[in-house]
Formats: structure tokens, sequence, C-alpha cells
């Protein structure tokens, strides 16, 4: 919601370009003060996974808002553990899934498929929205991929890693707005008191405290276990879109949320399950 809020004034790369790079500036002055200069073997992996995670996966996030309830891109994007799932089970891992996966992904496509809207059903999402739709499908395997390429790559620890990661995704998103996009110091002069207030709540809440949290997490969890935030995203942003954006809350969306939430919890139980 946020974002969404944030692009009533802001084009998305600049958007994701501002939040991520600002919010990184400070982080890496205060860093260079606490743990000096980071090793240039180590901040070239932060970059890497930074360019991932923010530069491209958020900034599509971003760009499919445009077009979608965010109660639709959370439901897309809780698709995420999926994903982290089949990618370690070819490139990485090589880990076989159980039964209960494998039904738990059936119910997840299943979700997606009535977002599509195949039948006819009110309040689906329509032909028209596939495009972004697709985005997101591809937001969500870059931070798929990026949450376990984390794990075999080398980075710089604590805020120098992170300011690093933000700094250098923020920086991709402001040279693709410098090229896709069109008057930017004019949109940022003339933000409304929302977006500005939108925009700190992203750097500080959301990029603070919840990018944060993920980077820690993916480097000291199973991927798959802390892709599972995403469970909880769906609900509270159909919720926040209902009350505060005044989305639809429509029968369709909420069987989605049904069958994809209950496919995923399914998927990383059977994961659980077959580990022991």
């Amino acid at each position: 919601m946020g974002v969404k809020i944030s692009l009533t004034d802001l084009q998305p790369l600049l958007l994701t370009g501002i939040r991520f790079f600002v919010g990184g500036f400070v982080l890496l002055v205060i860093s260079l003060f606490v743990n000096g200069i980071p090793k240039k073997s180590e901040a070239k992996g932060s970059m890497i996974l930074g360019v991932l995670l923010t530069g491209l996966g958020t900034s599509s996030l971003a760009y499919a808002i445009q077009f979608l309830p965010t109660g639709v891109v959370a439901l897309v994007a809780a698709l995420l553990p999926i994903w982290i799932f089949l990618l370690d089970f070819f490139f990485f891992s090589k880990t076989k899934p159980s039964n209960l996966s494998l039904l738990g992904m059936g119910l997840g496509s299943a979700g997606v498929l009535f977002l599509f809207n195949p039948f006819g059903m009110e309040g689906g999402v329509g032909s028209t929205a596939i495009f972004p739709i697709l985005i997101v499908f591809g937001s969500s395997l870059v931070w798929a991929y990026a949450s376990l390429l984390s794990l075999r790559t080398k980075q710089s620890q604590g805020i120098s890693g992170l300011s690093i990661q933000m700094i250098s995704g923020g920086s991709l998103a402001l040279i693709g707005s410098l090229f896709l996009e069109e008057n930017q110091l004019n949109s940022v002069q003339n933000m409304q008191s929302d977006t500005f207030w939108a925009m700190s709540y992203l750097i500080l809440i959301g990029s603070y405290v919840g990018y944060s949290a993920f980077i820690w997490l993916i480097n000291n969890a199973p991927p798959v276990l802390t892709s599972t935030y995403a469970f909880v995203n769906p609900v509270v942003a159909i919720i926040i879109g209902y009350f505060l954006a005044n989305e639809i809350l429509s029968s369709t969306s909420i069987m989605a949320s049904a069958f994809i939430i209950s496919g995923v919890v399914l998927m990383t139980i059977g994961r659980k399950k077959k580990k022991i």
C-alpha cells in the first residue's frame, strides 16, 4: 500500500531508486563510521544481491502495482516459497518434493488460475491484467533465485552489506528511470504530503525493518522457511486495500487467497516432513 500511495506522484523506477538509494546512503555513512570500509570481494557479492533483490525484484513489483490491486499483487507474490522450492530442487540442493508438497503446489497453482478468471467469475483480474501478473511472477522468481544465491555468495555483513545492497539496487532503478521514465525532477518537486509519508514509511519500516530482517533470515535460516512471510502478506494487503484504498474484496479474490495460502502452507509442511 505504501508503494501504491507513492505511485500517485512518482514513477515506479524513480520511487524504487529514491527509496533504496537514500535509505542505503544513510546506512552506508553509519557503517563507515562503525565498521570502516568493507572488503572489495564481499562488497561485490552484496552488490550482485542488491541488484537482483531491490533493483530488479522490487522495481518490477512497483511497476505491476500501477495496474493491479495490492491484494492481487500480494497473492501472486505469495508463490515465492514455491519458486524457492522448485529452484532449490532443480539447481541447488536437488531435494525431491514430497507428495504433500506436490499437493500444495497444485493448490497454489489453482489459486493463481482463479486470478486469471478463466471461468468468467465475478471479480477476476481479467485478461487485460495478464502482463502485470507476469511481471509479478518474474519478480518472485528473481527474489527466489537471489535468496538461494545469497547462501552461496560471499558478502558484507550487518549494516555494511545492507547499505551496499540498497545502494546498488537503488542505483540500477534510478538509471532505469533515467532512460525509461520522464519528468523525474518535476515529480519529486511536486510530491504531495501523502507521498512523502508513504516514502518515509517505505524507507524506515519497509527497508530498514522489513528488508533487513529478510536479509538476515535468508543467511541464517532455510530459504523456504524464510519465504513463508508471504503467507501473511496477501491477507493483510487485501484487508488494507479494502479499507484504505476502496479496492474490491471479491469472492474470486477470497477463493484465490484461500487456495494459494493453503497450497504454500502444505508445500512447506511437506518439505519439513521430508527432511525429518
